[in-house]
């Protein structure tokens, strides 16, 4: 395997990437000159390279130690014992709003951190100090750190550089842009720390993107873009109507080309590209849930890497720029969404039946060519720009619930209870034990998906629920709906939440049965509740007409009758967290 690697290396030694196309905007005027003193080490290499985890912090130190507007935070560690850290820029004066600005979430996709390096410099000591008269940059140079030191000039065949990328997941193989709700790696659980002590007025979570061919060099999205999707509806109409002009604006004046995040719905682009709601485990859904207003930021993988820097420059500098504008705007909307108790909650979207409208679409033409090692056709592009009125589906709710007064975790379940405290949920617990109306949750016929992001989730179930009054044992928790946290929690604790902790295999245990009947015991026991119950009797009589392997499966049929006892494990397959009634 070694040598077929080796010998593919020699033969391919840059991916084939469709051609370049030509671009010089403005922004280019931010790159320092050759021989500045505080040149940046990828403006050094020509934007060919970026430095690594230690030659990133060395020039950073140096620049914090330049600079009194500069200093570092250090917020956590990774698995390997990297610090995580953020810079810090800021002036004196209290209430400012902040800005937190976190790159390489994906390591592979750098391009934020070295966008980032520029404008710290150009704040602490090109003149753009006047960007913190009346905001607060906080900014996190590289989120997987890890990540970042598995680095290759292999590792994003799709993406055109940085030479020495990093890789997309981190040490322990978790993608950290899936684990926001669930947050089990270290690394994320440091983030929503940082995320809660600083509390921002706009979160920027910068990407690179991956997929077709296009003209845009930098696309953003959030839940409430064109007034879709959003939980926290007034974050949502400052984002679209005040933040996205704003940005677009500052983008297109620099030379850049902004749209929405473009996803395709097929590998056949032709047929339209989606505009979907973000769910809890990515950035932008977890803000959306939170009530922090947060942009997802994705740069064109195919473009230069100097275009996709100077584009991520331009942005960051723009929404700083923006939040010392009108930080009341976007403080009053987080207060409003702060302020909704929603009776209700969308947990799941689905993708409408078609289109809901077309969009002009500035694309990249391609053509079908055969391909002997696909056996058939592969799309290639072209490089020539086109325009065309692109598809655009959109979804509908999938799952709605009606919230309850609140929710109910069992002392045993410190995990989860952990994980409430970890977001910043209220929670009460109790002293003694307490009766309440509690509906349950009892699965039917669960099956479990494949392993991913470091659990076995639960792929698919029929939800029974049932309410009954219920005792629950002093330490238990009781999460109130009425609370600011209100929507995160419901996604975090409602059974069907696609994004739940039940979805994501936080609950194996009840899909284990500790207790069993021997068959000399529950034969003549079964017969006696044949002879009794002409309702059982029937019901038994088809289940043995209609399923010819239930029928010569002597197990099974006892089986049947030992669920239907009063022996039977009363909480096997039943959800432990109960959701008290309104």
């Amino acid at each position: 395997m070694i040598a077929l690697l080796t010998m593919l290396a020699a033969t391919f030694p840059q991916a084939p990437l469709p051609p370049v196309q030509p671009w010089s905007g403005k922004s280019v005027a931010l790159v320092a000159s050759a021989g500045d003193p505080w040149i940046t080490p990828s403006e050094a290499s020509g934007f060919a390279t970026t430095p690594s985890y230690a030659e990133t912090r060395a020039w950073v130190d140096r620049l914090v130690a330049a600079s009194p507007l500069l200093r570092i935070e250090p917020f956590g560690r990774s698995p390997e014992g990297r610090v995580l850290y953020a810079v810090v820029a800021s002036k004196p004066g209290a209430g400012k709003p902040v800005l937190l600005v976190q790159a390489g979430i994906h390591a592979g996709e750098i391009d934020g951190k070295d966008a980032g390096l520029m404008l710290l410099r150009d704040i602490a000591l090109r003149g753009k100090d006047g960007l913190l008269d009346r905001a607060t940059l906080v900014f996190v140079p590289i989120f997987n750190v890890d990540g970042h030191e598995r680095a290759g000039d292999f590792n994003r065949p799709n993406q055109r550089g940085p030479a020495g990328q990093g890789w997309r997941t981190t040490a322990q193989n978790m993608n950290l842009n899936r684990d926001y709700l669930k947050a089990d790696t270290p690394e994320m659980q440091a983030m929503i720390g940082l995320i809660r002590k600083w509390d921002p007025a706009l979160y920027l979570d910068i990407h690179v993107t991956d997929g077709i061919d296009y003209q845009y060099d930098i696309t953003t999205d959030f839940n409430g873009f064109g007034g879709r999707y959003a939980q926290s509806a007034a974050v949502g109409r400052w984002l679209d109507r005040t933040y996205r002009p704003a940005v677009e604006a500052a983008l297109t004046a620099a030379g850049h080309k902004p749209y929405q995040y473009i996803s395709t719905i097929d590998p056949d682009p032709d047929k339209g590209i989606e505009d979907t709601a973000s769910t809890g485990r990515f950035s932008d859904g977890y803000g959306d849930l939170s009530h922090v207003p947060t942009v997802l930021v994705e740069t064109h993988s195919l473009k230069p890497y100097r275009q996709r820097v100077l584009g991520s420059y331009v942005l960051i500098e723009a929404s700083l720029r923006l939040l010392g504008a009108d930080g009341a705007g976007a403080r009053a909307a987080i207060a409003a969404d702060r302020r909704v108790r929603p009776a209700q909650q969308v947990l799941a979207w689905k993708r409408s039946a078609a289109p809901g409208a077309t969009r002009a679409f500035d694309g990249i033409s391609h053509d079908m060519v055969p391909s002997a090692a696909a056996g058939g056709e592969v799309i290639r592009w072209t490089g020539r720009p086109t325009r065309v009125q692109m598809p655009i589906w959109g979804e509908e709710p999938d799952v709605t619930t009606r919230l309850p007064r609140a929710w109910w975790v069992p002392a045993s379940r410190l995990d989860v209870i952990a994980r409430l405290r970890l977001h910043g949920v209220e929670m009460e617990t109790i002293a003694a034990p307490r009766t309440v109306a509690t509906d349950r949750v009892r699965l039917v016929d669960p099956v479990l998906g494949a392993a991913n992001e470091g659990r076995v989730p639960l792929k698919s179930a029929t939800y029974v629920h049932a309410v009954a009054r219920e005792t629950w044992p002093a330490g238990s928790v009781r999460v109130p709906a009425d609370q600011p946290l209100e929507q995160l929690a419901a996604a975090l604790l409602e059974p069907e939440s696609p994004d739940g902790l039940l979805a994501w295999g936080f609950f194996p245990e009840i899909l284990q049965r500790t207790e069993y009947m021997e068959a000399y015991v529950i034969a003549p026991m079964a017969d006696a509740m044949l002879a009794r119950d002409p309702k059982l009797r029937a019901a038994f009589a088809a289940k043995v007409k209609g399923d010819a392997k239930f029928a010569g499966d002597a197990r099974a049929r006892l089986a049947w009758f030992y669920e239907r006892s009063p022996y039977y494990d009363a909480r096997y397959l039943v959800y432990p967290v109960g959701r008290e009634v309104r």
